[in-house]
């Protein structure tokens, strides 16, 4: 799918553009394009990033031709966005998975490095890091998929006060799972290499130089933390005639201690009192880290609920 500005339009459309033009798969005609390089950049190579130039490319419309930009954030950027998120997970699994079994064989001073309670407590808690997102990226895919018709309204559509509610709730779900993820995919794959030591840089040996990378790059995909952060406080104060920001909480952390929730749900209020975060001074400034950290712990709570529930739902199938 690409966009583009169909002929005599100053708006942007999205089309969907075949690889080989139709009716030429024997002799396999290229579709108006050619591949100028690939860049070269730190980490995700095995999905190339190129530079393309188009000429007379034959391609479908996909959606009204002045909606473009909406149908590939709708479409396009949120299933990415929630993509990344799993993908960053089920990478944590397979560090774990790794970590763990080194930590079984390599030996010091007679012992398997295992049994020393350092390591063991760095892979303790490379493992909770790893169930705690893969519990919350199943929670939040679950929502995901049980939205009629996606993300793809905006979050002023007209339908039941109940659904715009539900689907803005997997809006900010989304972006949230990506940025948090990201930055504890990245801590762990610290913790992994120095489980591993030595080995633990070495690019044929571990996978936590690939996964370090691949965090890195992972948190810019469909928008850097700053921009996600910025886009989810606006967000909250275009909705707030009719999702007040203290329920959106108490939705998001439905089940956990009350405590809990009214100590966020406070928090929550605060940082939107200020209208936007694009003043130039010290209290913005200040603010926007603020916003950054309770993100990022809101989303731990949501993770740590959903990890809990599958815990007791494994226990009940057990029993």
């Amino acid at each position: 799918m690409v966009t583009a500005k169909p002929r005599d339009s100053e708006r942007v459309g999205l089309f969907v553009m075949p690889m080989w033009l139709p009716g030429n798969k024997e002799k396999e005609t290229r579709n108006g394009y050619t591949i100028d390089r690939l860049k070269w950049k730190m980490g995700t190579v095995e999905l190339p990033t190129a530079e393309i130039t188009f000429d007379g490319s034959l391609a479908y419309p996909l959606g009204p031709l002045d909606r473009g930009v909406a149908n590939v954030v709708g479409i396009v950027l949120n299933l990415s966005r929630l993509v990344v998120g799993m993908g960053m997970s089920s990478g944590m699994l397979r560090g774990l998975r790794e970590g763990k079994k080194y930590a079984e064989f390599r030996t010091a001073f007679g012992l398997p490095i295992a049994s020393f309670p350092m390591a063991a407590a760095q892979i303790a808690k490379m493992e909770h890091f790893a169930r705690r997102s893969v519990a919350g990226s199943f929670k939040v895919y679950r929502d995901y998929i049980a939205l009629p018709g996606g993300l793809t309204k905006g979050l002023t559509a007209h339908e039941p006060l109940e659904l715009k509610r539900q689907r803005f709730d997997v809006r900010q779900l989304v972006m949230l799972q990506k940025i948090t993820t990201a930055t504890d995919a990245n801590d762990m794959s610290r913790l992994g290499i120095s489980v591993f030591g030595g080995h633990g840089v070495m690019e044929d040996f571990s996978i936590f130089p690939r996964m370090l990378r691949d965090g890195l790059v992972n948190e810019l995909w469909e928008g850097p933390r700053n921009v996600l952060l910025t886009q989810m406080h606006r967000d909250f104060q275009r909705v707030a005639e009719w999702y007040p920001p203290e329920e959106f909480v108490a939705s998001l952390l439905d089940g956990a201690d009350p405590a809990l929730i009214r100590e966020y749900s406070e928090e929550i209020k605060e940082l939107l009192a200020i209208p936007h975060l694009f003043e130039m001074n010290q209290q913005t400034m200040e603010i926007c880290e603020r916003w950054d950290d309770f993100c990022a712990r809101l989303f731990h709570a949501y993770q740590e609920l959903a990890l809990a529930r599958a815990e007791s739902e494994l226990e009940k199938a057990q029993a």
